[in-house]
C-alpha cells in the first residue's frame, strides 16, 4: 500500500530490452517534493531504470506506482498523462520548430494542485536565455541552449515527477551553474519530485534528499543524500573511483 506522501513507489523491478534482463528486483520510494540522485558507473543500470519509468523497456517483474496508481502496463504516452515528466540524454527537441513552438506544442495545464502551473512564460522565467532565442529553430541552439528546453519541455507538460538523465553532461561550466541553479529552483523551492542521473554526484547530491547507487543492475545502497555526500571514501567506492594519497 502506497504511504501518504509517497509519489513513486517500485518493487522487485526488473527489466531491460527484449529478452535481455538489465536491472534485477530494485524497489525504491520518492516523496512528494522529494529528489532523488541516481548514482553509479557507467553501464550500471541508471538509464535503463529511466527507460522503464517512461514505459520503453520491457518489464519482466515487479511493480511501478506514482500516486497511487499501477504504471507497469501503461503506454509511454499514458504515463506521461499520468505525471512522468522526462528529459532523456538525447534531448529530443524539435529541432524544426522554434524555440517557443517548441513548448507551445506540448503545454498541458497544470493539474495538481501543490505545484503553480508551468507554463511557456515561466520557462522563460527560468532559463532568460531561452526567452531571449525564442523565435530561433532548435538547430540555432547550442548544446546547453537545447538541453535548457528540454528541461522547459518537460516542465510545461506540468508533472508530478521530473526524470532527468545526466542533465549536465558535456556542458560548459557556466551553463551546469545555470542549470543546476534552474534544477535547484524547481526541486528545493517548488517541491517538483524528480529522480536525477548524474555522472558526476558531488553536484546533484547537494540538492537531493536521497542517493541511490546501482551496480551491475542492482541496488548497492539507498540512504541520504547529505550523509553520502560527506562520506567521501564510500562515495568513491560506490562508484569505483581511485583516491589518490
Amino acid at each position: 500500500m502506497t504511504k501518504a506522501n509517497e509519489l513513486l513507489r517500485i518493487d522487485g523491478l526488473s527489466a531491460g530490452y527484449g529478452e535481455a534482463v538489465v536491472l534485477h528486483d530494485i524497489s525504491l520510494s520518492v516523496n512528494e517534493g522529494e529528489t532523488l540522485a541516481l548514482l553509479g558507473r557507467n553501464g550500471t543500470g541508471k538509464t535503463t531504470l529511466m527507460d522503464t519509468l517512461v514505459g520503453v523497456t520491457t518489464q519482466h517483474g515487479g511493480s511501478i506506482y506514482l500516486g497511487g496508481v499501477p504504471l507497469h502496463r501503461m503506454a509511454p504516452h499514458d504515463r506521461a498523462a499520468a505525471g512522468i515528466g522526462w528529459v532523456p540524454q538525447e534531448r529530443n527537441i524539435f529541432k524544426s520548430l522554434t524555440v517557443h513552438e517548441n513548448l507551445t506544442a506540448v503545454a498541458r495545464e497544470g493539474r495538481y494542485s501543490q505545484h503553480r502551473a508551468w507554463t511557456p512564460e515561466r520557462v522563460y522565467e527560468l532559463f532568460p536565455r531561452l526567452a531571449e532565442r525564442q523565435d530561433n529553430l532548435g538547430t540555432q541552439l547550442s548544446g546547453g541552449e537545447q538541453q535548457m528546453l528540454a528541461v522547459g519541455r518537460a516542465l510545461v507538460l506540468n508533472p508530478r515527477l521530473l526524470l532527468l538523465d545526466e542533465p549536465l553532461e558535456g556542458l560548459a561550466p557556466i551553463i551546469v551553474e545555470e542549470l543546476l541553479r534552474a534544477i535547484a529552483r524547481i526541486t528545493r523551492e517548488e517541491g517538483l519530485s524528480a529522480i536525477i542521473v548524474e555522472q558526476h554526484p558531488q553536484a546533484i547530491l547537494k540538492i537531493s534528499h536521497q542517493a541511490v547507487v546501482l551496480d551491475h543492475g542492482t541496488v548497492v545502497h539507498s540512504g541520504n543524500a547529505q550523509v553520502l555526500l560527506d562520506q567521501r571514501e564510500l562515495l568513491d567506492h560506490l562508484l569505483g573511483v581511485a583516491r589518490v594519497d
